[in-house]
């Protein structure tokens, strides 16, 4: 049986050009786009969304499907920040790297 890994990733979403200051709007549109993907979750930060998937592909399609989204609604000018972790020597979740973190913070008190 093949051992399947997950890839990790995070991304923030920006229309440009607007008018406005808030994107909130915009990203929760982007978002409601990424749950239609299928084997990606996500979870939502102060400065992006962070998502977890069993393939590169899979994220990929997230952000694609996010972008376009946001066009939809008329934006004509779209950036991305995309950084992905894609380990594939052992499986990882983004609450098993959040929990490492944390023990090595407690063994260096």
């Amino acid at each position: 049986m093949e051992k399947k890994y997950s890839v990790i990733a995070d991304f923030s979403i920006i229309p440009v050009g607007h008018g406005e200051t808030s994107v909130g709007r915009y990203v929760a549109e982007a978002l409601n786009a990424v749950k239609k993907v299928k084997g990606v979750s996500f979870e939502v930060t102060p400065m992006g969304t962070v998502l977890e998937a069993n393939t590169l592909e899979a994220v990929f399609e997230a952000v694609k499907a996010a972008h376009e989204a946001i066009i939809a609604k008329g934006i004509l000018r779209v950036e991305s920040n995309l950084r992905i972790d894609d380990r594939r020597d052992k499986p990882r979740t983004m609450k098993d790297k959040v929990e490492a973190v944390k023990k090595y913070m407690k063994s260096q008190v």
